[in-house]
């Protein structure tokens, strides 16, 4: 199947989705209730994940990832009322970017270079996510020592290349 019409596929799948949804609240109010706006995010991050993958362009799960997994932080927030979290939750969304290009490798075959380009993104934003949490009071775990997260990550970046293979 061409990607043409691959893309007109998705694309007609997902306004029935669409449709489908509007349609059953409007004829059952109480799922309105279920229906939040963060999870309306999340459901966009979903639809661009589908059209990716149906539409043949594996690419696309990098942004449906970080649109994902903002609305998921939205969702928290917004069930907790803890938006002042905002202040290093942001250091997620490299995280959330390194599970999209996880996925788009999964789905392009290129397993190898994408985990290792991901887990990256991934493990440099869980470290800015500790050093911001500790250093605005949120994440307890570290106390006064979150500096070293710090000089550990500069230690890595002297090191690292030394460590590299010569080709």
């Amino acid at each position: 199947m061409s990607r043409s019409r691959r893309s007109s596929l998705a694309s007609g799948l997902v306004l029935i989705v669409i449709g489908a949804v509007f349609l059953a609240i409007q004829f059952v109010p109480g799922l309105q209730v279920w229906i939040s706006w963060p999870l309306i995010i999340i459901g966009v991050g979903l639809l661009l994940l589908i059209i990716g993958l149906l539409a043949g362009v594996p690419g696309m799960a990098v942004p449906a990832c970080i649109i994902g997994g903002i609305g998921g932080l939205l969702y928290w927030q917004n069930a907790t009322g803890n938006w002042d979290s905002w202040a290093y939750a942001w250091a997620l969304i490299p995280g959330f970017t390194g599970v999209g290009v996880i996925l788009s490798g999964l789905v392009s075959g290129e397993i190898r270079h994408s985990l290792g380009a991901g887990g990256w993104l991934i493990l440099i934003s869980l470290i800015l996510f500790a050093i911001f949490g500790s250093f605005f009071g949120a994440i307890g775990v570290l106390g006064t020592y979150w500096p070293v997260l710090i000089i550990a990550l500069g230690l890595f970046s002297l090191i690292r290349p030394l460590l590299r293979r010569r080709e």
